[in-house]
């Protein structure tokens, strides 16, 4: 095996890590090469000199495409994070050159993205109009490892307790309640009466992923009142999907408090039934002993800031309060 201290100090190049990623994304040599603006010979060509370097296979390639081995996604796992410290820096440069405040990157899952976020950035833009913020929305099954990366600065969503990790910060901001919506056509939205669970379970349904814990203490609810839940059910983590699932499906939809406040807004009617449920609080995960930005510190203060503003309810504990990092 090769000198790996060697190799990644000195001998590979960003070029190399470009075209580990790009493998990476689309597993095709042909696709690759088209991204990169260069023939599918050279990039077989650089996969090779990449490979003798670490004098280990890196990809396999077959007629279906290329699969990273393991050695080749612990690499890519490094070129990913190479490569977000490097655009991170060039940007921090270019805004430094512009007179702007440059860039912060945050994951937003769905009980955030309405409210508390959209709250915190308009802070954020009056402060530093010219500071960019790049949004990407879904659960921690997909934003912690674009955060372990280096792709994102923080998330903001609900504290699961089951991806706890020694690797994160967490601060909790607030508790919320859950709350049961409808769109105005739909029959439950005019009725006086308000529907018990029995008729609910055979409604259609927009839920949250499986494993998050809103889900888990819904299906719970269902199984208090014995009763199984709903078959049809629609999946997500997106507040976009949410909306319009609810919206142009007639189905029922499970958000949280301040997630429904927006929908009332845009038509949707909340239904009076309560939801005893306790859950995690929602609040921000960035990684620890990572440094942060300018940008991702004026976000987290504002994050602090619109909970405050807004009155709502703080949780009970933070979690492990997130302190000013050294910049």
């Amino acid at each position: 095996m090769a000198d790996i201290d060697r190799v990644l100090r000195s001998n590979l190049k960003l070029r190399h890590l470009q075209l580990l990623v790009a493998l990476d994304e689309f597993r095709h040599l042909g696709r690759a090469a088209e991204f990169l603006s260069v023939t599918q010979p050279a990039v077989s060509k650089v996969l090779a000199e990449i490979e003798r370097m670490f004098e280990l296979q890196l990809f396999t390639r077959s007629t279906r495409g290329t699969e990273p081995t393991a050695y080749g996604a612990t690499v890519v796992r490094f070129a990913r994070s190479v490569l977000a410290d490097y655009q991170r820096t060039r940007e921090e440069i270019a805004a430094v050159a512009s007179g702007g405040a440059g860039r912060v990157s945050v994951g937003a899952m769905v009980v955030a993205m309405p409210g508390l976020l959209v709250d915190a950035v308009r802070l954020l833009k009056q402060r530093s109009v010219l500071t960019a913020v790049l949004v990407e929305e879904g659960d921690l099954t997909r934003l912690l490892p674009r955060l372990r990366v280096g792709e994102l600065e923080l998330i903001v969503g609900r504290l699961e307790p089951g991806y706890a990790s020694p690797d994160l910060e967490t601060e909790a901001l607030y508790t919320e309640r859950m709350c049961i919506v409808v769109h105005r056509d739909h029959p439950f939205a005019t009725r006086r009466r308000k529907p018990g669970w029995a008729e609910l379970a055979g409604q259609p349904w927009v839920m949250p992923p499986p494993w998050a814990s809103s889900r888990i203490k819904l299906n719970q609810q269902f199984y208090r009142h014995q009763l199984v839940p709903p078959a049809d059910v629609v999946e997500t983590a997106s507040f976009l999907a949410t909306f319009a699932f609810v919206r142009d499906l007639q189905a029922v939809g499970f958000v949280a408090e301040t997630v429904a406040r927006r929908f009332e807004a845009e038509g949707f009617c909340t239904l009076a039934l309560p939801v005893p449920i306790e859950l995690p609080p929602v609040g921000v995960i960035p990684l620890r002993g990572r440094r942060r930005p300018p940008a991702a510190v004026q976000l987290l203060e504002c994050l602090r800031e619109a909970t405050v503003r807004h009155g709502l309810p703080r949780a009970r504990r933070a979690v492990a309060s997130i302190g000013r990092p050294k910049t």
